[in-house]
């Protein structure tokens, strides 16, 4: 979306919420480094708020396309998060149907922070048990009787976002783990039994107050309980590969995130679960090299350990997560 257009319809779509009065001539800021949604600032009376409209067309070098009515399913998301566990998410100001966006609360200020800036950074805030805290008090709550689903029968968008991009397009890449690779996706798409944010990454999570806020629920669906503390584990695991400094901490971050979660698992054995994330985990992690959204910081030598660690764990999968991230640590130097 051009700047023009995307101030245009940022200025209509706080006055429609009634945020401002009508034709006024608001500062509008796009806000970069997003690939899926227009992103941007509006300086209101008093306050910024941020709005949000979602992109057909991704910003990747491949050919990713995705439906626009996702906006819906992501505002659904954080107003059911932000009631199930406050604070969560960021402050919700309303959703627009005629603009297929929403406004939300700017978070910004000395005391937020990106968790993945920090990490790269070489900071390792000791946040992941609040992220797995947080999944797994919502994944809980998505199984509770009365349980309103209807907003995430969104089967189609998730396949679109998260498992032909990532799984099935590195399953073309890899025709020697294609079964497997494919078996893990059609899994994901069978599944409805929680709701998934579809992308629990550093880049998607702020820190206020030393609290996780979630951000960038696009892919919400009901699915697996697998997808979302396999995604963040899998940022984490790339990030000890590239950051050998940082590599106790980050892997000690991954077992705190999966304990965390592991305590609200109810509606199946966690054994059972921890073997379904044991083995998307080091697909993900091939997809993060192959697939049509690879990781940006990996140099070439990093892709090339990623693919050496992760094929043969694709192969053959450890039986639980902490299986899994006992082996990798042996493998690491």
């Amino acid at each position: 979306m051009a700047e023009s257009e995307l101030a245009a319809r940022a200025r209509a779509l706080v006055a429609e919420l009634g945020l401002t009065a009508a034709r006024v001539d608001l500062s509008v800021r796009p806000l970069t480094g997003g690939v899926a949604s227009d992103i941007a600032v509006v300086t209101l009376p008093g306050r910024e708020v941020c709005v949000k409209f979602a992109l057909a067309r991704l910003r990747v070098a491949a050919d990713w396309r995705a439906p626009v009515h996702r906006n819906r399913a992501e505002y659904a998301w954080l107003s059911a998060a932000g009631a199930i566990v406050p604070g969560a998410v960021p402050q919700l100001f309303g959703w627009s149907a005629a603009q297929n966006g929403f406004a939300m609360e700017y978070l910004a200020g000395p005391d937020v922070r990106l968790w993945k800036a920090e990490l790269l950074a070489g900071h390792v805030p000791p946040l992941a048990a609040a992220v797995g805290d947080v999944l797994g008090r919502i994944h809980a709550a998505s199984t509770a009787p009365g349980f309103d689903r209807t907003p995430f029968a969104n089967a189609a968008d998730f396949e679109a976002l998260r498992i032909e991009p990532y799984l099935r397009f590195t399953a073309t890449r890899h025709p020697a783990l294609a079964g497997r690779l494919t078996a893990l996706a059609d899994g994901l798409a069978r599944a409805d039994a929680v709701l998934v944010h579809g992308d629990v990454s550093p880049k998607n999570i702020l820190l206020r107050a030393q609290r996780p806020v979630l951000l960038d629920a696009e892919c919400a669906t009901m699915g697996d309980a697998s997808f979302d503390p396999a995604f963040c584990l899998n940022h984490l695991i790339l990030k000890a590969i590239h950051l050998p400094a940082s590599r106790a901490a980050l892997m000690s971050q991954a077992r705190a995130l999966w304990s965390a979660y592991a305590h609200h698992v109810i509606w199946e054995p966690a054994a059972t679960l921890s073997a379904r994330i044991a083995a998307l985990v080091p697909a993900l992690m091939l997809a993060r090299v192959d697939g049509k959204s690879p990781v940006e910081y990996l140099s070439p030598e990093g892709q090339a350990r990623v693919r050496a660690l992760s094929m043969p764990l694709i192969a053959e999968p450890p039986g639980s997560v902490p299986a899994l991230i006992a082996q990798l640590e042996s493998a690491l130097p």
